[in-house]
């Protein structure tokens, strides 16, 4: 029976390449997009092209009283699509990135970091667990923000949310451990996605600085994370739980730092 993931933020970036990287190794997959339906249809068409289903849905990760809709309309389609009650992998990556030195945060900037980035996978993952499969597993998206190796000034609110979030996996991981569920976090560093408002495309002259700290003399793309993502989602991670790994090319690693 093939596998089915749930992956949230999948219109672009990490979690459209989760959906394509799990899609090359058979797993099928509902991919929500927030604002960009446009994009998800490209993503939709990269899993065909790999021989996998991808559907796509409609989810705002910062409204937690959409969640029990959300499972009720996910449950129906596993039922409509793949003839089945349950799936098997949930994703939790869909976010949003600002620089915002500490003391230019706003009260609404650290509430909408709060509801997206924390409280959103927090109540999300509640509503779906009864629905996700015994012996399936969760990675939390991080980032490499929350530790030594990503720490850059004006980034307080925002990997204070994704640190939390860390914690909460290892919560997720004891607690869902008898129903032999494992949950890690995937701390990516600094990735070229579309987070920003496309910042990388914007500020291309920041790329330089970012290739010489980094161990592998290169910026990040999303098909590396999510490569890292979909192998531990796999069995060949069976042993693994309540961890969080790094995804970034050896940040701070290069001879130049």
């Amino acid at each position: 029976m093939r596998k089915i993931a749930i992956i949230t933020g999948a219109s672009s970036g990490i979690g459209a390449a989760t959906a394509v990287a799990l899609a090359e190794r058979g797993v099928d997959s509902i991919v929500t997009y927030n604002s960009h339906q446009d994009r998800v249809r490209d993503v939709v068409e990269a899993a065909r092209q790999r021989g996998a289903q991808a559907i796509p849905l409609h989810l705002d990760v910062g409204r937690s009283d959409s969640f029990a809709a959300f499972r009720d309309e996910a449950t129906a389609v596993l039922q409509r699509e793949w003839n089945t009650g349950s799936f098997d992998y949930l994703v939790n990556n869909a976010g949003f990135g600002q620089m915002a030195l500490f003391e230019d945060t706003s009260e609404e900037l650290f509430d909408s970091f709060m509801r997206v980035l924390f409280k959103g996978p927090y109540f999300l993952t509640q509503a779906l667990l009864p629905v996700l499969a015994d012996g399936g597993a969760i990675v939390n998206v991080t980032s490499n923000s929350t530790l030594q190796s990503g720490m850059e000034p004006g980034y307080s609110a925002y990997a204070s949310m994704k640190g939390g979030l860390t914690v909460l996996t290892r919560y997720m991981a004891k607690e869902f451990g008898r129903r032999g569920i494992r949950v890690n976090a995937v701390a990516p560093g600094a990735t070229r996605t579309r987070i920003g408002d496309d910042a990388f495309d914007r500020y291309p002259e920041i790329i330089q600085s970012i290739v010489e700290k980094t161990g592998l003399g290169r910026l990040g793309e999303a098909s590396d994370v999510g490569a890292v993502i979909a192998a531990v989602l796999s069995d060949e991670f069976r042993w693994v739980t309540g961890q969080s790994i790094e995804a970034s090319g050896g940040a701070r690693l290069s001879f130049a730092c």
